[in-house]
């Protein structure tokens, strides 16, 4: 086991990262911003090393720094948790060349699966379902119009090296192809310094299921279910949930036993994603990976009893995964509400500032994941998020239950947050029976009482 551990990360996630490093006996080393000075993260880590400015550019971003902290530091390993350098192969290979294990997958597994288009190719070769489409990377708009008149309408333009929904666009008819590219091209070069785009079928009126993956280092694989993530903005997940209530245990079986075989075929080590878009018919096809921790891995630990950041740290350290696919059982129902420093009223524009009152729930099957407390003051230059509720229970009936008591105590003044946004979320008719999809908070107006 490794005996130091720098984090390279910030708020909630390098909290939990510290968190499970001291339950395995493990010191840490917290890297922040100035900004971050007063982070929670940074008081209960063993030690603090500071690395820039407040801009995540200037900081977080700058993995030559990162490197220094851990080299004065001495430690054995860094975890990058999500975002930031998580899924970086430059800074994998960085780690790697000055001796530090990287807590994750090997830097050939990042790239090949962070460049969509290899990893569709990739998947297939898996025998992993995949959306019909380009085969690569489009070499011209008009090699995607004759595809897309092959295929029929509508079709989805998505930048191979995309994220967030950036370069990504939707057409619906051969008339809008050229200016929607033309769109996609010019934004995927802005943003990603890379133009490259792919070109699928598009699936109308999908739900968003990802399985969660993890895998030693000595060949072992396993799959522990699966997570609905439908309720999205702009293709940012607000909340989550486990399992699904549309996936039966044959579905189940299916979609997990793809995933562990695409994982087995890049020789994925860690924790892992592979998402897909799951039809009205129960077809299921492969989006992307994620080849890394995700914001919602709590929900999975709820229903599997298992701890995923032990066991990320711990087969990366070397150590076999110590479970096989029967010892995972699914236990009741979990929901992860995100909680964001946003004015959902008005089109959830961030609210950063102090927080002036900060009162967590409790109870049973209540869990809070927040770096936050009273007279913490949130900085404008990060992700917005404030913590996560996420609210276990027998079924997914008391789960809402619980999670709908938890909404009620949860308190958090001095800034707008989502907190009455789910509120009003969790008990919208539909989403009580569960009928939603990806595209359910474009059709519903939550400010009203019904769908607008």
């Amino acid at each position: 086991m490794f005996k130091k551990v720098l984090i390279a990360n910030r708020g909630e996630i390098a909290l939990r990262i510290i968190r499970a490093c001291q339950e395995l006996g493990v010191s840490t080393v917290a890297v922040h911003s100035e900004a971050d000075e007063d982070s929670l993260h940074v008081r209960f880590a063993d030690e603090a090393v500071c690395i820039g400015p407040a801009r995540g550019m200037d900081s977080y971003l700058k993995p030559d720094r990162i490197i220094a902290a851990a080299e004065i530091t001495g430690v054995d390993a860094i975890h990058p948790g999500y975002g930031f350098l998580a899924e970086n192969a430059d800074f994998a290979d960085m780690c790697a060349s000055h001796g530090f294990k990287f807590i994750g997958p090997g830097s050939e597994v990042i790239r090949t699966m962070g460049d969509k288009a290899k990893a569709k190719e990739t998947m297939i070769k898996a025998g992993v379902p995949v959306v019909p489409g380009s085969d690569g990377v489009l070499k011209s708009m008009e090699e995607g119009k004759a595809l897309a008149d092959k295929m029929g309408y509508p079709v989805i333009l998505k930048a191979v090296a995309g994220g967030g929904g950036r370069g990504m666009r939707i057409v619906n008819s051969a008339d809008e192809l050229e200016v929607n590219y033309q769109m996609a091209y010019a934004e995927a070069e802005g943003a990603f310094n890379n133009p490259d785009l792919y070109l699928e079928k598009f699936i109308k009126n999908p739900r968003h299921i990802e399985i969660q993956v993890m895998a030693d280092q000595h060949g072992n694989v396993v799959h522990l279910g699966e997570r609905e993530c439908s309720i999205q903005r702009r293709h940012q997940k607000l909340l989550e949930e486990a399992p699904s209530a549309v996936v039966d245990e044959k579905l189940r079986r299916a979609m997990g036993e793809v995933a562990v075989a695409g994982a087995k075929r890049v020789n994925y080590e860690g924790a892992g994603t592979i998402e897909f878009l799951l039809d009205a018919d129960k077809n299921f096809y492969f989006m992307e990976m994620n080849t890394r921790i995700q914001v919602e891995h709590p929900v999975t630990e709820e229903i599997c009893g298992r701890d995923l950041l032990k066991d990320q740290i711990r087969v990366a350290a070397g150590e076999p995964l110590g479970y096989e696919q029967k010892d995972v059982e699914i236990n009741g129902h979990a929901i992860e509400c995100r909680i964001n420093a946003e004015d959902w009223e008005r089109n959830f524009m961030p609210n950063p500032g102090e927080i002036t009152s900060f009162h967590m729930p409790g109870g049973p099957g209540v869990r809070v994941d927040s770096h936050a407390y009273q007279r913490y003051v949130i900085p404008p230059y990060y992700d917005s998020l404030v913590a996560k509720l996420i609210c276990h229970g027998a079924d997914r009936a008391e789960a809402l239950s619980r999670m709908n008591r938890a909404l009620n105590e949860f308190v958090i003044e001095g800034v707008k947050t989502t907190l009455p946004f789910h509120a009003k979320l969790i008990n919208h008719r539909k989403f009580i029976e569960a009928d939603f999809d990806t595209g359910f908070l474009d059709r519903t107006n939550l400010l009203e009482e019904g769908e607008a």
